[in-house]
């Protein structure tokens, strides 16, 4: 290509969708034809208005105001000055050289991740890849199970895009919305293990007709009553300690503990109350570990003595009377 040839292209048939193109070609005239690719990305990074408002403020926030503290520049408006008056060349050469060896000790000990910030994956998330994760959720958080009836649903970066993780199908969850504010860009836990409406393999409760059942719980009879109406109240997400459950879980079980109370009563006139609890871990008598709760009818006379109540779980310690 020749020189008017070059001018024409520049003119004439160049189409832009960024500055790339002709930052390129003067850099590369500036440079005397030839550059490696490192020396034109030094190029560019001068002519990046964004990077360098970014060190501007940098620069402001953190080794200035140190440096200053320490009394080894001052500060003049935008205008900063090292404290220590004129050097010599050899003595600009020796600091020179202790600079160069605390950056070189610095960068070996840490690696490229002292620049990891400029690393991360901006990538916006298309629409087509929203709509898959959504519903692949079945339009619920993967942590709590809430719908997008109750609170919008974000898209999550399982590993977050501050941890180097990437926008793609395989890094990305649907959380609701106080849940990923919750989960911050720290934690990088994989909650769809634990969602989804998928029916637990090996859970005696979903092999049961289900009773009675709502938007996040369901009830079942229990397959060994205490008493004749024993019903069991179970969150349809899959966890097994109670103090797992969202609010809004707890919230459906009540729900469906009322109704069924209700039930029972106008059914049968002898019950006269309720024992309603969770046994949460097997020290505390949990068999069956997939979170659910009891509702006993009592009777009058169903045993000797019933003060005490739950206090049975330890029979010494029922009666405190």
């Amino acid at each position: 290509m020749h020189f008017t040839s070059l001018k024409d292209f520049l003119l004439n048939k160049m189409s832009m969708s960024h500055i790339y193109q002709p930052l390129l070609i003067r850099a590369l005239i500036d440079s005397g034809g030839s550059a490696t690719v490192r020396q034109l990305a030094q190029d560019f990074l001068s002519q990046d208005e964004s990077q360098l408002l970014y060190y501007e403020k940098r620069i402001k926030e953190m080794p200035a105001k140190v440096l200053q503290r320490h009394g080894v520049i001052t500060k003049q408006d935008n205008l900063l000055s090292l404290s220590v008056g004129r050097l010599t060349l050899e003595q600009k050469a020796e600091l020179r050289k202790i600079c160069d060896q605390k950056l070189q000790d610095f960068i070996i000990k840490n690696g490229i991740s002292i620049w990891d910030y400029r690393l991360i994956d901006n990538k916006g998330i298309n629409d087509v890849l929203r709509f898959r994760v959504l519903k692949e959720a079945k339009g619920r958080c993967a942590l709590c199970g809430a719908s997008n009836k109750d609170f919008p649903l974000h898209i999550d970066h399982i590993i977050p895009r501050s941890k180097r993780g990437k926008t793609e199908y395989e890094n990305l969850q649907a959380l609701c919305e106080k849940c990923n504010c919750t989960k911050g860009d720290k934690d990088d836990t994989d909650f769809r293990q634990y969602g989804g409406e998928e029916k637990p393999v090996g859970i005696p409760f979903f092999e049961k007709e289900w009773i009675l059942e709502n938007e996040n719980a369901f009830a079942v009879l229990d397959g060994y009553p205490v008493s004749v109406g024993h019903t069991l109240i179970c969150p349809k997400r899959s966890f097994a300690d109670l103090f797992d459950a969202s609010q809004k879980e707890i919230d459906s079980v009540w729900q469906l503990a009322n109704i069924r109370k209700k039930h029972l009563v106008q059914k049968d006139r002898s019950i006269t109350g309720f024992n309603f609890g969770v046994n949460s871990g097997i020290a505390a008598g949990q068999t069956v570990l997939h979170c659910h709760f009891h509702l006993i009818p009592r009777r009058n006379g169903d045993t000797k003595n019933p003060t005490g109540g739950v206090r049975g779980v330890i029979p010494e310690k029922m009666n405190y009377r």
